[in-house]
């Protein structure tokens, strides 16, 4: 399998997130205000955020192992259009595996993406063209 490129990022800036809905109790959520009136956190996604970075370095090391095991890409993957143009012509196939942002470029075709795109694993954020997603919904795990 061909290597492509890829750019490390530990944490996405402000425009590069995704948004999440969770579920709280009124109990729970009485809290958070709570502790965001008295001025511990700015509001409940300050805390929620907090809450959820120091969840991740508790659990470091094990993730660490994992994405190593797993052979992931951590951070932010892109495939452009002349990427996977080069697969095609040395008859490489990709298979993407990312814990973070994977995303094929607009202009790729489906039949670019048929061509040359094994298998996509993402665990976060995969970003691609209707089309495209639709062509690879049998190859996305």
């Amino acid at each position: 399998m061909k290597k492509v490129a890829a750019t490390a990022v530990a944490r996405p800036k402000g425009g590069e997130s995704e948004k999440i809905t969770i579920n709280l109790g009124p109990v729970d959520l009485g809290q958070i205000d709570l502790l965001v009136e008295e001025g511990f956190y700015s509001n409940r996604t300050d805390l929620i955020r907090t809450a959820i970075r120091n969840q991740l370095a508790i659990h470091a090391a094990a993730m660490s192992q994992t994405i190593e095991r797993r052979a992931l890409v951590l951070g932010i993957q892109h495939f452009s259009r002349d990427d996977l143009e080069a697969l095609r012509v040395a008859h490489e196939r990709l298979n993407i595996q990312v814990l973070g942002l994977a995303s094929i470029a607009d202009d790729v075709s489906v039949e670019l993406a048929l061509a040359t795109i094994e298998s996509v694993v993402v665990l976060g954020s995969f970003h691609a063209s209707i089309a495209v997603k639709a062509a690879l919904a049998d190859r996305i795990r």
